[in-house]
């Protein structure tokens, strides 16, 4: 036993790093951290010595029981064991290693090599088998090169499976399959895997908070923390505070020191929502910590380095903002590496049914509960409010309905617009209803000749008109003049008077 401690002693095992590193002057090699037992102390001294020549972390006990003992304190990338000691000898170490430390490979040596102790420790789980004779010393050094490479692409794979199943785990979150969603989603996937800053840019209910998780869930930083900052919600004074933190007494109220959002991301990201809200002086602080990483908390002096990846979201026009000097050019260049447009739902009306199946799945329905024409009245609506309208629309239909369908007049009861989406689309546009031109058209141009129609039919009768078009007098009045078919201030009076040779509509 006190060959045991001396040894121990003298290796000071347990005391070193828990992480391989790289070998002095080995170009980055891997070092491996090894323990070799030997119940012949000076045999292990030697091994370990030339394991170390090598590059490696090598430390050395005397027996099976320091071995576990040192293990027990220690990781080891890897044990390299004499096969005959006094016990517990070689294969019993094996197996018990194999047991308490499955990831830890056991390399047997031993004088008496022969084959049916080579397949005896195979079979056992041993990673190799080394006859101790001529030079192999070699022999091991080789070993553990291989053993450290098989490591290497042990790490890589785990890598690579765990990025694989984060970017399934947060880009699976976005429904749709349309092509400007799959456009999306895909600059997602690509721009996960690095640290570039992020701009997404879309109307609001597009789903640019669901993008920014998925991508910090997709990235390297999954693991670190995900902090949400709306730069719309809080007055310039809380909201540099919020992001920057403050000192003890910087303030009325600021009784004691307090961490800012940028501080709590450190290791991960930080989703700056409504970016376009940002004050100007805040908008200088914000590219101070983008261009060197550091900042200091209202009321301090001292620097705060932070390494935080941004993530900003916007539905304003930033180059319009840009030239009115509302926003700042060097700040929005350095926000802007990596833009993603989220389309609008308008613009993807095919993903619809599938939009619909995961909000009805999420609130316990099935999208069978949906009636027909109430599925088509929902692809036929503009959403100016986009998925988030779309979810509370559909949230509201499943509380009215209860146990029945879904049908048109539950979806209108707070969107009137969409009984009348149903009957327009129930067997495609009528006849009368023009295509749009390649070019597009004009909505104000095309009621104009609509109401220049109708007073031409009811040979301007207002009234006629009106009720041609299903307006009402004044509405119609109204929209003459905004049209310039009516003088402003120009009488109703008179107008079921008027005569079939009437100029229509009074145009001036």
């Amino acid at each position: 036993m006190g060959a045991a401690r001396s040894a121990c002693s003298r290796c000071r095992c347990g005391a070193r790093e828990r992480t391989a590193r790289p070998a002095a002057g080995d170009g980055g090699r891997t070092t491996v951290r090894v323990l070799v037992v030997d119940d012949e102390i000076r045999n292990a001294e030697l091994t370990a010595l030339a394991l170390r020549d090598a590059g490696h972390d090598a430390e050395f006990v005397n027996g099976g029981a320091p071995a576990l003992a040192a293990l027990a304190r220690a990781p080891f990338d890897a044990v390299i064991t004499d096969l005959r000691m006094k016990p517990p000898d070689g294969l019993a170490l094996l197996e018990e290693v194999r047991a308490r430390w499955p990831a830890t490979p056991v390399v047997l040596m031993t004088a008496y090599g022969n084959v049916e102790t080579a397949r005896r420790a195979l079979t056992r789980g041993a990673a190799d088998f080394v006859a101790k004779e001529g030079a192999f010393h070699d022999e091991l050094k080789s070993v553990l090169e291989r053993l450290a490479r098989e490591r290497a692409l042990r790490d890589d794979n785990a890598r690579l499976a765990g990025t694989v199943a984060s970017l399934a785990r947060g880009l699976a979150t976005i429904v749709g399959d349309a092509p400007a969603t799959r456009q999306a989603v895909e600059l997602a996937r690509k721009v996960a895997a690095t640290d570039a800053t992020v701009l997404l840019r879309g109307e609001s209910g597009s789903g640019k908070d669901l993008f920014a998780r998925a991508i910090h869930v997709a990235s390297r930083r999954a693991a670190g923390p995900w902090v949400k900052v709306n730069c719309g919600a809080l007055p310039e004074p809380l909201l540099e505070s919020e992001l920057f933190g403050h000192e003890r007494g910087a303030f009325t109220g600021a009784v004691r020191q307090k961490p800012g959002r940028f501080e709590d991301a450190h290791g991960g990201t930080i989703f700056l929502d409504e970016i376009g809200e940002l004050p100007m002086a805040l908008q200088v602080k914000l590219l101070q910590v983008i261009e060197e990483k550091t900042f200091t908390r209202v009321g301090g002096n001292a620097p705060v380095t932070v390494d935080a990846r941004i993530v900003a979201a916007t539905n304003r026009d930033l180059e319009a903002m840009v030239r009115e000097r509302a926003f700042r050019e060097d700040l929005f260049f350095r926000l802007n590496v990596f833009p993603i447009r989220l389309p609008a739902l308008r613009e993807r009306p095919g993903d619809i049914p599938a939009l619909v199946e995961h909000v009805m799945r999420r609130h316990g329905a099935s999208a069978e509960k949906l009636e027909p024409a109430a599925l088509r009245a929902l692809e036929a609506y503009a959403w100016p409010g986009n998925v988030r309208e779309l979810e509370h629309t559909l949230e509201r239909a499943l509380i009215l309905a209860g146990p029945d369908p879904i049908g048109v007049g539950h979806l209108s009861f707070a969107r009137p617009e969409l009984a009348g989406g149903a009957q327009a689309s129930g067997a495609g546009a009528p006849p009368w209803v023009p295509a749009i031109p390649p070019e597009g058209l004009s909505l104000e141009t095309l009621e104009r000749e609509l109401i220049l129609q109708a007073l031409e039919r009811a040979a301007g009768n207002k009234s006629r008109a009106a009720r041609l078009l299903g307006l009402t007098r004044r509405t119609l009045y109204s929209r003459m003049e905004r049209h310039g078919l009516r003088r402003p201030g120009e009488g109703e009076e008179g107008d079921e008077a008027e005569g079939a040779g009437a100029a229509p509509g009074g145009v001036a």
